[in-house]
Order: C-alpha cells, then structure tokens, then sequence
C-alpha cells in the first residue's frame, strides 16, 4: 500500500466497509475518521445505568448477561403460521442494578454464545413490553472471547471506546475500521510549535489522536482529549486573533468628543446621575469613536442597568462629530419606545428646525415598515439629507432606498434578534466601515460563545441605576398547589388596588392563523396541551379572576398603530393589566408595572423569561415575578424555573441557557444551539483552556499576522475554520 495521509480516501484503507462509512456517518477520508472521536468510554466492571435509558433512542449499552430463558411457540401470523417458533430472553444488567431485556426470535444457537456471566456490547433501540425495558434482536458483541466473525481485539484493554453510531455501523464497527486505519497511518505531522507544546505542556498530535481512540489509561485519555480540545480552541483563537488585527487596521472616520456640543448639554441636563458603571462603559465607547477604526464592541447589561442612555451618549457624540446614528431595535412597540424616549430625554436637542430647538440641536427619525408613503418620503429625505443624525428603525432600515448621509454608528438593540448578515447589510450602507455598538441585557447562548472567544471588545454594566427594585420571582404550581395559583391571582388585585400595573404573559396569541407566533419554546418540548393563548385567557380573566380590571391586549399581529395605541393606554396608565405574548420581551419600559404573571413559564427558555420579568421593578417599587407552571418537581422544565427564579444575574442564567442548549454552531449561521461546530471543546468547561490558547493567538501572530512561517498551522486553521465560517465571524 502506498503510504496515506488524512486525506487518503478510506476506500484505499478499509475497502469496501467505506462505502457503508460514507453513507451512514458522511466519513469519506482517514482524517475524517481519525476525527470521528469516541462520545465515551466504558470500563468493565463499570455500570452503565440502565435505568437512564428512554424510550426509542438507538443504544449501546455495556452489561453483563444475568439471566437466559429460552421457549418455543406455534406462529399465529403471516406465512410460518402454525409453524413453531422459539423465543430467546436474555436479561443484562449493570453493577447500579438496572436490567435490559434482549430477545432473538427463532436464533436459539445465541443461546450457547450469551450465557451468564458474560459481557458484552449491545446495540438496538429501546422498546418496551410489559413494562420492561427492551431490545429486540439487537446487534452485539462479547468482550472474553466470543465465537463469531467480529474481532474483539479492539476490546482487550480496560477502557472500551463507544462511538457516535448508527443502527447499520455500530460502534464496534467504527473502532475495528479505527484500527485498521491507525496501525497504517504514519505519525501526524504536528502544526503546534514545539515551544507552544511544551509551555502548554501538550502531547503530541500523533499521540493524542491515537491515544483517543486506544487509551492506555484515564491519564493519558485526559491528556489526548486535551490537546484535542486546546487545537480546536487555538484555531478559532487565531482565527479571532487575525479578524482583530485586520479590523484594527481598517479605515474608519474618528468621531472625537466636543466639549461643548449636544453630549455635553446632555449630561448637564440629566435628571439623575450616571452610575459607576455607565460612567465607565461611556469613557470605554468615547475613547474607542475616537480612533480612526471602527469600534466592535459588546455592551452586556442586566435588564435596566441603563444600556440606552449608554447608547444614546454614543450617538450624540457622533452627532456632534459631523455624522449620523442609527439604533436597530427588533420589533416596531420598541423602535417606538425607543423614538419616543429618545425625543423625551433630549428634549430641544431633538426638535432641530422648531422655534424651540436647542444650539446645535438634530433630528430623531423613526422608520418602520409600517409607516405610510408620505411619512416615509420625509422620514427617507431627513435621513438622504443628514436633518436626521439619530435614526430608530426597525428591519425597515436595511432596505434598499435608505440612503444615509454619513452612517457613523450602528447600535444593535437585543443583539440575538437579528442575523448576522441583516446587520452587515446595514454596516453596508455606511461609506467606510461604521463603528457598531451591540446590546444585551441577556447573552443567549451564541453570544455568550463570542464573549467567551472574545472577538469582540466586551463592556458589562452590573450596576443597577439609583432608584431601581430588586425583582422577586416565585414558582406557581398550578398542578400541584391549586391554592397558590389562587393567590397568586388575588396578589394582582392587590397591586392594582395599589395603583400598579401588571402583565400576563402568554406563549401563544390563539387565532388560527398565528399559532406558534410570539412563541420560542423551550428546550424539551413536548406534545402536551396547546399552550395558552392570549385571545383565550383575556376573556376568562375578564370574567374570572380579574372581573373589573381595566384589561388590555398585545401581541405580534396586531397593526401598529393598534400595538401602539395599547402601550400608550398601558404606559398612561389606562389599563390595570396587559395580557400578551413575547412582543413585550425587550426593552417596553412602564415604571407602574410591578407585576408580571407568566402562564406556561416552561414553555419559554431561560433567556426569554429573564427578559420577561425585566419589564416589571422598573420604578421605585419593588417587582415581582410569577412563574405558573404545571410541571411537577424534579422535572428538568421545573429545575429549569427553580434555577431562574433563585437568581436576577443574567450571567448565571446565560450559562445555565447555554448548558441546557449547547453551544450552538459558534462560526455558523445557526443560532439554535441545536448542533456544534466543536467536537470536544466546552465553552464553559474549558475557558481556562480557551484563555490559555487567546494568550498564545496574541503572542504567535504578534509578528507573523498571516502565520507565513508556521504553513502547517494555517492550513490547519483553514481546515477547522472555513472561509465561510470565518465571514460569519468577520461580518458577526
């Protein structure tokens, strides 16, 4: 055989075993086997604790054989009917004390093969019948010398590799091919300098690749996995590294700070002092609209720490500097929010060509989707003509025909709202690259991945501003204890009769052409009820529990002017309670509200309810947050609800989102956390790693930006990052 490399193609290796490889795991090459990397190991004399099984999910289980029974039966269907027949049951268990049954039909010579005693690997589907686990006929193979055409040499060590599998490759198969592979392959070239492997202390490449595969013991699993995780963390390291500096290096027009213009006229007129925090986070912002490249920075807040008056410093200093600012806000209640408070703070700086405008005063546009022809022929003049230099917009404002004057800033509001290429298509109408300010009050699980590889310049304010209340959340068992939903219900009368607001919050809106709009549903769903609607529940409240409240409606399909006209209502304090779905998430700001009931709270992510309840406590009295839920205790939506209401950190509820989502595709267009880019690498069990491997980035292409005298290690991070995947980054 000639000598191969990763990318020999595995039909050269194995033969004709490649093509079920292909076909069943997508493994083309002898680099993507090699990669395809066991998703545990077992140890015999080790349980595998049957008992965690679910029902219809493919396999393996590792037990020993416990029990063998064997019958015979007359047939009673199809065409052996009235032959005999006979039925083999073996019962495996673990050390924990689960047991699994596996039954052959008409195979009685597997029972001189599966006598007790015996371990063995076995693969199939969970069933059950008569209410005991179980696998029928399944795939198998004994650890001690079974008969029959499957090598157990693979398994002659302790540690027995089990690998991602499916029902026509089992994992036996995969490490036979493994092996074939492995004892061919010559010794790996290794990318990683050897000062950079022996500072970090890593193995070497060829080492851990076949240590992964064929552990000798847990130590030296340990160390192969970790320097498989810290090569996966060094390419997107560097990756992240050169963007950096790239972007350093790009043009921008410096938006300094004037002493004397709109910023400073704003600061001497705020009714309240900034925070520690803000003072911080704007010095941060200031400095960066300086420098003559475009600022990339993250702004991570708690739910009313003040990001917007934050952003809005930033704008003015723009505005002052000769350009204009737009701020993107998801939906059109919160870019009409935003207008309107934007206009309320400035005051005369906002009225520029009124008989009481301030000196140098600008205007605040506001674009929708929903704005009329005239209007918006006004609105698209004040923005062409550089009238407006602040703009609040919804997706309205990346279509083409919106031409700005001289784009300075973006301001991304609820950053996870939008995809990655509708912000680069907005960046795309600046003539030069603008500077971009991102905001989240709650990093959901892609963000949170970003932060952590830090791609982008990171600001958190934690502080609360003077004047703001804590938020107290409770669990609601509906099901369990009727009476608290009871009070729970009389504890909103309560605060109405106070001279509060409150919200109920429902995951559905009802009519037949909106089911599931308004509705993100949680990690684990399930086919239980219909969740609640809001159009159902208004009503029974009405007549119910609520009987003469003042009650109004929102959600997703309603016109804007009707969205708007309710939170007028609701924020003039017209209404008592408003009953809507998740179109209240982000940034509707009504100090009265003290309150928020949210019905079906585990239909909704983590993220999602510490945006919910963010909406209530933004006053001087204190909030309060009702989680009602039928699930039981001990459940994971239950745990989930228990976790969010023993913590306002937004950070800890971040980490807890990205545990119970995964991370995600990192470098990918997906924001689902449903699949993974990175094979090994945890973002949140290895940030000690993925420091340690930003450190070396930094150091490594310090003076070798394009990595031109280390070409193994740029092919290598080609290879692990993509050029698509590295757009996304760059655009991202």
């Amino acid at each position: 055989m000639t000598e191969i490399d990763l990318t020999t193609p595995l039909q050269k290796v194995i033969g004709n075993g490649a093509k079920l490889l292909a076909d069943s795991l997508n493994l083309h090459t002898v680099g993507d086997l090699v990669y395809h990397f066991p998703r545990r190991y077992e140890e015999r004399g080790e349980h595998t604790d049957i008992r965690s099984l679910e029902m219809d999910t493919e396999v393996t289980v590792f037990g020993q054989v416990k029990r063998v029974s064997s019958r015979t039966f007359v047939q009673q269907r199809g065409k052996t009917a009235g032959k005999r027949g006979s039925l083999l049951e073996v019962v495996v268990g673990d050390d924990s004390g689960g047991e699994l049954s596996v039954t052959f039909f008409n195979q009685p010579w597997r029972e001189s093969q599966l006598r007790p005693g015996r371990w063995g690997l076995f693969s199939g589907k969970v069933g059950r019948f008569q209410s005991k686990l179980q696998l029928n006929q399944p795939d198998y193979i004994l650890l001690d010398g079974a008969e029959g055409e499957e090598s157990v040499e693979e398994f002659a060590g302790a540690i027995i590799p089990v690998y991602p599998a499916t029902a026509k490759v089992p994992t036996w198969r995969i490490a036979a091919a493994v092996r074939t592979v492995l004892d061919v392959l010559p010794p790996t070239p290794d990318p990683v300098p050897a000062t950079v492997r022996a500072k970090r202390k890593l193995s070497s490449l060829d080492k851990a690749l076949r240590e992964i595969h064929r552990p000798e013991s847990r130590e030296s699993l340990h160390f192969a996995r970790r320097r498989l995780k810290w090569d996966e963390a060094f390419a997107l390291q560097l990756t992240l590294v050169q963007r950096k500096h790239r972007a350093a290096d790009w043009p921008a027009r410096a938006r300094p700070l004037r002493e004397d213009g709109l910023l400073a006229t704003f600061d001497g007129l705020l009714p309240y002092e900034l925070t520690r925090g803000q003072r911080d986070v704007g010095d941060e912002i200031a400095a960066d609209l300086a420098r003559p490249h475009p600022m990339h920075r993250l702004l991570q807040g708690e739910v009313g720490s003040g990001k917007t008056v934050c952003a809005l410093r930033a704008m003015l200093q723009v505005v002052d500097a000769g350009g204009q600012a737009a701020m993107l806000a998801p939906t059109e209640v919160l870019a009409a929010q935003h207008h309107r408070n934007v206009i309320n703070l400035l005051g005369g700086m906002a009225r520029a060509g009124e008989l009481d405008a301030a000196p140098d005063a600008t205007r605040v546009a506001l674009l929708t989707g929903s704005l009329g022809a005239a209007a918006k022929r006004k609105v698209l003049e004040e923005i062409g003509s550089g009238a407006a230099g602040i703009i609040v917009g919804t997706h309205a404002l990346l279509y083409e025909g919106v031409a700005f004057k001289d784009l300075g800033l973006i301001v991304v509001d609820e950053q996870h709202r939008f995809g990655v290429e509708q912000r680069d298509a907005l960046r795309a109408k600046a003539d030069q690259p603008p500077h971009v300010l991102v905001m989240t009050a709650t990093p959901i699980p892609r963000t949170v991945a970003m932060t952590v590889f830090g791609d982008l310049e990171t600001s958190v304010l934690s502080q609360l501003p003077n004047g703001r209340s804590p938020i107290a959340s409770h669990v609601v068992p509906a099901t369990d204890k009727p009476a608290f939903l009871d009070r729970a219900w009389r504890r909103i009368r309560e605060e109405v009769a106070a001279g509060h607001q409150a919200y109920i919050v429902c995951p559905r809106i009802g009519d037949a052409k909106s089911d599931g709009e308004d509705l993100a549903l949680a990690p684990g769903d399930d086919d239980r009820r219909a969740p609640l609607a809001v159009l159902d529940v208004a009503p029974q409240l009405a007549e119910g529990p609520l009987h003469g409240l003042r009650i109004g409606i929102l959600h997703g399909r309603l016109p804007a002017d009707e969205k708007d006209a309710v939170m007028r209502s609701f924020a003039a304090g017209d209404l008592d309670v408003l009953v809507a779905t998740t179109v209240i998430e982000v940034g509707v700001d009504v100090p009265n509200s003290t309150v928020m009931m949210i019905l079906d709270a585990d239909r909704f992510g983590v993220s999602q309810l510490h945006q919910l309840r963010g909406r209530v406590g933004r006053g001087s009295a204190a909030g309060l947050c009702l989680l009602v839920t039928e699930s039981v205790e001990g459940t994971p939506a239950r745990t989930r609800l228990d976790a969010v209401a023993s913590t306002t950190d937004g950070f800890k509820l971040a980490e807890l989102d990205l545990e119970q989502r995964r991370e995600g595709d990192v470098l990918g267009a997906t924001q689902s956390g449903r699949r993974s880019h990175l094979k090994l690498l945890s973002l949140l069990r290895d940030a000690e790693l993925i420091g340690d491997a930003r450190a070396e980035a930094f150091e490594l292409l310090e003076d070798d930006r394009e990595l031109t005298r280390h070409p193994g290690l740029a092919a290598t991070v080609t290879q692990l990052v993509d050029e698509e995947r590295a757009e996304y980054l760059e655009k991202g």
